[in-house]
């Protein structure tokens, strides 16, 4: 089929340079004047070519994001709980949204739908901000003719994921505050401040006490090139740390080294309980097949080896097995998780046996985050509490030490 590009304004008003399929020139300027453009040029393409898009077009392409799909389906249910059509939806959050991000998304869907194709196969394209499993549900919803539901269920789940990541990043942003401005401060007395009592004090005469030496001798090591290249290499370190952590291999040991340590072990274990059941519940809710359901339920686990175990879970899923009894294999999930979900499974009430376990670990890691940040923090200032009585110690003493001096000469 022949390819067009063309150029004009959308109904917001801002440039648009693109291209599309269609039979002829005038079915092209239909379809334009259908998606609301205004077309200044429509010129039929060679083959193989294709028209350039302007730089500010792929840097608002960049822009959207998975941060952009939980506001645009919030948009598009409180319209399509107003009675409005998917279609008619998303048209009108394309003309009257104000967030550009969102409006740019919208007119893309647009775009799509507007060609024929349902929302889902229009969101199924936009893979940077829609994942498989959110449009696989909107097409469950559209099939069983169940989208208002669909989404309000939809719509709870990323909240409640998106409340976790934020209660995790709260947990951790204190405690990461503290260490910040306590090594800061202890990084400035010993660098800037001490060096100039250590000039003090030897103008004054006398022999330093050894708590005041310890600190001095800590002072002149951090300037000395001995400890700037250990600073450098430390720093180093970290961020060839954090690049092998990317890598496969190294993302696979250091998940590894996660779930044996004794503090992060259960809550790596609870989030991944958390993600299982959430994800799972929703799925199976909303109309997803079983297996369908458990494939895109292993990609919201982040434990690259939880991951593992789960694949191997489902493929004795698959070939009959019980699902709490392939679980129960992988020991990756505690005990109580197993019992409840098999009781769901022999009453037929999967999908809230599913739900309790999820809203009881979600509590759970709740509980562990306030327990972590309390630790953390706590840890934090006892040690900086203890370095700062230590300084006060010294600094004291050889004040004494220097004032007994003077005493003794005279």
């Amino acid at each position: 089929m022949p390819r067009f590009a063309y150029s004009g304004r959308d109904r917001a008003g801002h440039p648009v340079t693109a291209e599309l399929e269609c039979p002829s020139r005038r079915d092209a300027l239909r379809v334009l004047a259908a998606r609301g453009v205004q077309a200044r040029t429509v010129e039929e393409l060679a083959a193989g070519k294709t028209v350039a898009r302007r730089p500010a077009e792929l840097r608002t392409a960049r822009m959207l994001t998975r941060r952009e799909c939980l506001p645009f389906l919030e948009a598009l249910y409180d319209l399509v709980h107003s009675g409005l059509s998917a279609g008619e939806a998303v048209r009108l959050l394309s003309v009257r949204v104000q967030e550009p991000r969102l409006r740019r998304l919208s007119g893309q869907l647009w775009e799509r739908i507007s060609e024929g194709a349902p929302l889902s196969r229009a969101m199924a394209a936009s893979t940077a901000v829609f994942e498989p499993s959110v449009t696989n549900l909107i097409q469950a919803g559209e099939a069983t003719g169940s989208l208002n539901d669909t989404l309000a269920r939809l719509i709870s789940h990323l909240t409640e994921q998106r409340e976790l990541r934020r209660q995790l990043l709260a947990a951790l942003a204190y405690p990461a505050f503290m260490v910040v401005v306590a090594g800061g401060v202890i990084v400035f007395f010993l660098v800037f401040l001490l060096p100039r009592l250590k000039t003090l004090l030897t103008s004054l005469g006398g022999k330093m006490p050894a708590s005041t030496s310890l600190l001095i001798g800590l002072s002149e090591f951090l300037l000395s090139p001995w400890g700037i290249g250990l600073a450098v290499a430390a720093v180093v370190g970290f961020s060839s740390f954090l690049g092998w952590r990317r890598t496969a291999a190294g993302r696979a040991a250091t998940d590894a080294w996660l779930v044996r340590l004794p503090l992060t072990g259960p809550f790596v274990v609870a989030q991944t309980v958390l993600a299982f059941a959430q994800t799972l519940s929703v799925l199976l809710e909303n109309g997803i097949t079983a297996a369908e359901a458990l494939r895109m339920t292993e990609k919201q686990i982040g434990n690259t080896v939880h991951r593992s175990a789960f694949q191997a879970a489902i493929a004795r899923v698959l070939e009959g097995e019980a699902l709490s009894a392939a679980l129960g294999r992988t020991g990756c999930f505690p005990a109580l998780v197993l019992d409840r979900l098999a009781v769901g499974e022999n009453t037929g009430n999967v999908v809230p046996s599913l739900k309790q376990i999820a809203a009881a670990y979600q509590k759970r890691i709740s509980s562990q985050l306030n327990v972590f940040t309390k630790v953390i923090a706590s840890g934090v200032l006892m040690a900086v509490f203890i370095f700062v009585g230590f300084i006060a110690f010294a600094i004291v003493s050889a004040v004494f030490q220097v004032s007994s001096s003077f005493k003794l000469g005279g």
